[in-house]
């Protein structure tokens, strides 16, 4: 009885706290397997948005954030951008706060889908996103252009020229990525690719295309900036 007494006190509380959060406009979620990340810089800087922790969804912490944008400086303003194995969105979203004119967000998990679709309601951004669910891994067909036309792009949308990618560590990914990244012909001549990696998971460098340009270390990670020539 004192056991169903206090899940039911419980239920209420968690209840109460929800609809507090969301008449203020904020993220919810329970503790349990749930962290909040912000907004860095922009528009909306510390605006907050929600991760579900996991396996799977790997979010780039604030700090790390903050530190890519700082190199990043001017290259974010009026940038159309992809956000590969998007995961929470925090980069691509980062960037719209930043000035970027658009982004479209691509990963293959329902949960990071998920949590995406709802960061991008909170921040406002839908009218300037689009989110994808493809296998990065096996092609890119989604946003194969010709030209300035693309399968899922507005006619009058431009080449991407700034691309985040954060693939799962330890599953040989980058290459795949890239590779099918240029295969696309969606990418503007100049354009910066920005990857985070792991040590043991180097940069490949059999592609002509792609000319590393910077490389930042942060612990056991490894921030990559390549040129696209």
């Amino acid at each position: 009885m004192l056991k169903k007494l206090l899940q039911k006190n419980l239920k209420k509380e968690s209840f109460c706290k929800r609809s507090k959060a969301q008449k203020q406009g904020i993220p919810w979620a329970p503790k349990k397997g749930c962290r909040f990340l912000r907004i860095i810089s922009g528009d909306l800087k510390g605006k907050k948005l929600c991760s579900v922790r996991g396996r799977i969804i790997r979010p780039t912490a604030d700090r790390l954030r903050e530190s890519i944008f700082n190199i990043l400086s001017f290259r974010v303003q009026g940038a159309v951008a992809l956000d590969l194995f998007a995961g929470t969105g925090a980069l691509g979203l980062e960037a719209l706060s930043r000035g970027a004119e658009s982004t479209v967000f691509i990963d293959n998990d329902k949960g990071s889908l998920s949590v995406i679709e709802r960061n991008i309601q909170l921040c406002a951004f839908d009218n300037r996103t689009k989110i994808i669910k493809w296998d990065i891994k096996k092609n890119l067909n989604c946003i194969r252009s010709t030209g300035l036309t693309s399968r899922i792009l507005p006619l009058n949308i431009p080449l991407f020229n700034l691309v985040f990618m954060d693939p799962p560590y330890k599953k040989n990914m980058l290459k795949s990525a890239l590779c099918n990244l240029h295969s696309t012909g969606s990418l503007e001549r100049g354009a910066l690719i920005i990857i985070e990696h792991t040590l043991l998971e180097p940069i490949p460098t059999d592609s002509p295309k792609f000319e590393i340009a910077d490389q930042r270390r942060y612990g056991k990670t490894l921030v990559s900036f390549l040129n696209y020539i």
